[in-house]
């Protein structure tokens, strides 16, 4: 029998809903027993009759109920009942070990966090870059403008290629900034570089395939690689770029920084550079060029990319995660016409295309010199920045201990220190003291290269100066 209970704040259909349901699942209404005529069961009830005809109707869009002109309103004869059964704990499906997922992570937490957990007053990372309230006021102001300026059909499912607005901007930087030159078809949306990684994995090589990447360099790639099930081999990298003449013998891929090399922060030398155009025309194979801070150099131009050299062999990597904020999660594969058709079409398949707030606000953004003057006015900041922390580093005496390498470009230097510098002892000494650091070690697959990643782009001058003022005191002392 149904009741009703009219201090129960839920709605009486509900409630005559729930206990239908359960009456019938319990077994005390048997499969082909005939239900009570609506008209009846609301008068019995004390309801409306649209109400049981409300429960009625959802119990039979349910499949719980079946309804015939002779035979009236009975429960489904195909219900079955189940023996009950003691209580037992019910057990999820089987989630299997991946080894190489776990210990990736691991890896890329490792390198991205640091060793030791706790939070730091001076946090030299290099992985975020500067975000003041200028930005955010100039960035708010786009996204309500996009946002108003947006019709019914930018709604609908996009390009796999990416929002096409976004991309003539893309375009119209390559060529002003970078001194490329392509048509929109050569320019590809992703949701960041590894996003884009992951798809030049899927799309360009396929499994076993050998992939060469720096060492020390940058992890993340190498990682993303590997779980693809691709051969990933390091390539070590001295003071003039990635060492071409390691390349492993049948090498289909080479991922490289030539720009401000991640990590050790040199330049790939013009005779280093021609040498890998030569490796990859010579034996066919990819060069994937991640140019993620060469816009930031405090001296000349950015140098030449090597896509401009090698179109047809070269994937270039623009990430705004460096150049604006990591959590826009949008960057840009460029490559021949076919090469990112290819790409394009496992984005399809996987993603189909990217949000379009975030690519329509970045779209307004640049079309409006927001992202140019963010630029100018971050360079004039990190050039301060850097100049601060080496004049730091020799004031201290640190650089008598760690050797400065890099270049004048980017928010992270490289000291680098002998084999046996103990990195561990060091980071977790100065994480008591209130100062984070990066060793390089985490960027390193097989070297044994040592020293400590110095970002600077989140770090005010006056704690830049407190900061190595505690480092070389522990450095001396360790």
């Amino acid at each position: 029998m149904l009741t009703v209970n009219r201090r129960d704040p839920k709605p009486i259909w509900q409630q005559l809903l729930d206990q239908a349901i359960a009456n019938i699942t319990n077994g005390h209404w048997r499969p082909g027993e005939q239900l009570i005529p609506s008209r009846e069961l609301a008068q019995q009830l004390g309801v409306s009759r649209s109400t049981v005809q409300l429960v009625y109707e959802e119990l039979r869009a349910r499949g719980y109920i079946d309804t015939s002109r002779r035979g009236g309103t009975r429960v489904t004869s195909c219900w079955t009942i189940d023996a009950p059964s003691p209580p037992q704990r019910l057990e999820c499906p089987v989630i299997p070990s991946i080894p190489v997922l776990r210990t990736s992570i691991g890896r890329l937490e490792q390198w991205f966090k640091g060793e030791e957990a706790g939070e730091a007053a001076i946090d030299f990372s290099p992985h975020e870059p500067y975000v003041d309230d200028t930005f955010q006021k100039l960035w708010r102001q786009a996204f309500l403008q996009a946002s108003s300026g947006m019709h019914p059909c930018d709604w609908a499912y996009g390009n796999a290629y990416g929002y096409q607005p976004l991309r003539e901007q893309i375009q119209r930087h390559l060529s002003h900034e970078r001194g490329i030159h392509v048509r929109l078809d050569q320019i590809l949306l992703t949701s960041g570089a590894q996003h884009g990684i992951d798809l030049i994995a899927q799309a360009l090589l396929v499994e076993g395939d050998t992939v060469a990447i720096e060492d020390p360099g940058y992890p993340a790639a190498g990682l993303a690689m590997n779980y693809r099930r691709l051969r990933v081999l390091p390539v070590p990298v001295d003071d003039q770029g990635l060492v071409v003449g390691r390349m492993p013998p049948g090498t289909k891929l080479a991922f490289v920084t030539p720009s401000h090399q991640c990590a050790a922060g040199v330049v790939m030398a013009e005779p280093r550079r021609q040498q890998l155009l030569r490796w990859a025309t010579s034996n066919r194979s990819w060069i994937v060029e991640d140019d993620y801070d060469s816009e930031f150099r405090y001296h000349g131009e950015p140098l030449p990319t090597l896509f401009s050299q090698a179109p047809n062999h070269t994937i270039y990597v623009m990430s705004f995660s460096k150049m604006i904020a990591p959590a826009l999660r949008l960057a840009a594969l460029v490559g021949s016409a076919e090469a990112i058709a290819q790409l394009a079409s496992v984005q399809m398949l996987s993603n189909r295309h990217l949000p379009i707030m975030e690519s329509v606000t970045l779209a307004r953004f640049m079309e409006q010199g927001h992202f140019l003057r963010h630029m100018r006015r971050v360079r004039i900041l990190y050039r301060r920045r850097y100049e601060t922390i080496i004049k730091s580093i020799h004031a201290c005496g640190l650089s008598a201990r760690l050797t400065i390498t890099g270049i004048q470009t980017g928010a992270h230097i490289l000291l680098e220190a002998e084999p046996s510098f103990d990195e561990r002892q060091v980071t977790a000494e100065l994480l008591r003291r209130g100062v984070r650091v990066y060793p390089l070690s985490p960027y390193c697959m097989a070297c044994d290269r040592r020293g400590l990643v110095l970002g600077f782009a989140k770090v005010d001058e006056r704690l830049i100066e407190e900061g190595i003022r505690i480092l070389a005191d522990v450095c001396m002392r360790t």
